[in-house]
């Protein structure tokens, strides 16, 4: 098992770039299974948990090859070189060669909760699915009811028995469907109503709809492949069922919340970085925040960077001129402040002088992470759905353990910024959402290195 070394209290300097969405492109590579013809997917990270899905769908009867691009995109397929480890300038090359299988079995499932993304392409490609409830991240209870909701109301018959879903329709039909649960809409439910939707007979209303990028992301691709959705990035969006989805080419959107983390790590350390290949729009309330505590956010356009209607490409640079101000913070479902980027501010903020308040309202209960802070000197309070942080006090390296994918990158931000060594263990969480992320911390001055336990 790896473990990260970090030698901390080195501002960070310097460009590094951000890798494509891991949370557009798993739903985008699981509906793989429902097209009709190749699938050629562009910017897809080289993670754990983008694996573990590829291992998932090899069981559903689709094939997939990763290759490295060596021209433009534009070049012809022969162009490229099958490579084991693409990176990211990689393609992953998809395509079902079996659709019988419909078993999505508990020993793959249960290590990525983003593995219930197949349950609609399955459904409602193949008719019926069988799949394992959900394991992943524990940051709290995250039921499956309202997916369940969603293609029930499309005339799945839907039953959960021994662990697994059971889901059959001889035909999908139309409706009207609220995924507005009590936390917000849910991005994967989206994502399964979504695709399930495609092949039903009729117009399938979603209200409570996921506003999320990714879920636009992945209603582009899924009209790439020939659905007919509209209303992407409202709560209000409607399928007319096409009942056929073909083989298209797609490149995935920049990944938010490995851009907000690099961010965080120029403003814990008090360094000068700049991010390339992100998406403003997508950070607005991060950026924000990061304003509101005095950082300097400073934006340079780069047009034609990104398929998403009325978004550009941009180059972000921050760097902290002055004292910081503490502030209060709330995560929220899109627009807000990402829940993924909670355990990251709080780390920011516990270097901050002053009282501030971190709340999420989206997972109340994911905040592991503070006791581990905690053992590095910082001064976090923690009741409910809520951490209150009396910043400022010196953090010191020590031995720590990640409980989850947002919370090991916290520890790292926290790491970088601490007098001494720190030492994370645990950290197959941090490669389930970051591609070679210490590379890319390592490039900006960060003294780190992975290293094998024992």
């Amino acid at each position: 098992m790896d473990l990260l070394e970090i030698e901390g209290g080195v501002p960070l300097t310097g460009r590094a770039t951000v890798s494509g969405s891991k949370n557009a492109a798993l739903p985008i590579i699981a509906a793989a299974i429902a097209c009709d013809g190749p699938v050629e997917l562009h910017g897809i990270p080289d993670l754990v948990d983008v694996r573990t899905l590829l291992e998932l769908l090899s069981t559903l009867g689709v094939q997939s090859s990763r290759h490295r691009q060596t021209a433009s995109q534009e070049d012809a397929i022969d162009t490229t070189t099958v490579l084991d480890n693409a990176g990211p300038s990689g393609v992953l090359r998809l395509e079902t060669i079996d659709t019988n299988p419909v078993l999505a079995d508990y020993e793959l499932v249960r290590r990525m909760r983003a593995s219930v993304c197949v349950l609609g392409p399955l459904l409602g490609r193949r008719g019926r699915a069988c799949v394992s409830l959900p394991g992943g991240c524990n940051i709290g209870h995250r039921p499956i009811d309202l997916h369940l909701k969603g293609l029930a109301a499309l005339g799945a018959e839907i039953r959960v028995e021994r662990g697994y879903v059971f889901a059959e329709a001889e035909k999908l039909r139309g409706a009207d469907i609220s995924l507005l649960g009590p936390q917000g809409s849910t991005v994967t439910g989206t994502c399964n109503v979504m695709s399930a939707a495609v092949f039903a007979d009729g117009i399938t209303t979603i209200e409570g709809a996921a506003c999320e990028p990714e879920v636009v992301d992945f209603g582009l691709f899924l009209n790439r492949a020939g659905a007919s959705i509209s209303g992407l990035g409202t709560p209000t969006v409607r399928v007319e069922g096409t009942g056929r989805l073909t083989g298209t080419t797609h490149t995935v959107i920049p990944d938010r919340i490995e851009a907000a983390t690099l961010l965080a790590a120029a403003v814990i350390t008090r360094g000068r970085v700049s991010i390339a290949n992100v998406v403003p729009e997508h950070l607005t309330a991060v950026l924000v925040a990061f304003r509101d505590m005095g950082v300097r956010v400073e934006i340079q356009r780069v047009a034609g960077t990104t398929e998403l209607p009325g978004s550009e490409g941009a180059e972000i640079t921050v760097d902290v001129p002055g004292s910081l101000r503490p502030i209060d913070l709330t995560a929220l479902p899109y627009p807000g402040v990402p829940t993924d980027v909670q355990a990251q501010f709080t780390a920011v903020l516990s270097t901050v002088p002053g009282m501030s308040r971190v709340t999420d309202r989206v997972f109340p209960e994911r905040f592991m992470h503070v006791s581990e802070l905690l053992r590095m000197g910082a001064q976090i309070r923690h009741d409910g759905g809520m951490a209150t942080i009396q910043g400022g006090g010196r953090l010191t390296g020590a031995q720590v353990m990640a409980s989850d994918l947002r919370a090991s990158a916290a520890l790292v931000l926290a790491a970088l910024a601490a007098e001494g060594e720190t030492v994370i263990r645990r950290i197959y969480h941090l490669d389930r959402g970051y591609e070679k992320l210490e590379q890319k911390l390592r490039s900006l001055g960060a003294r780190i290195e992975r290293r094998k336990e024992g």
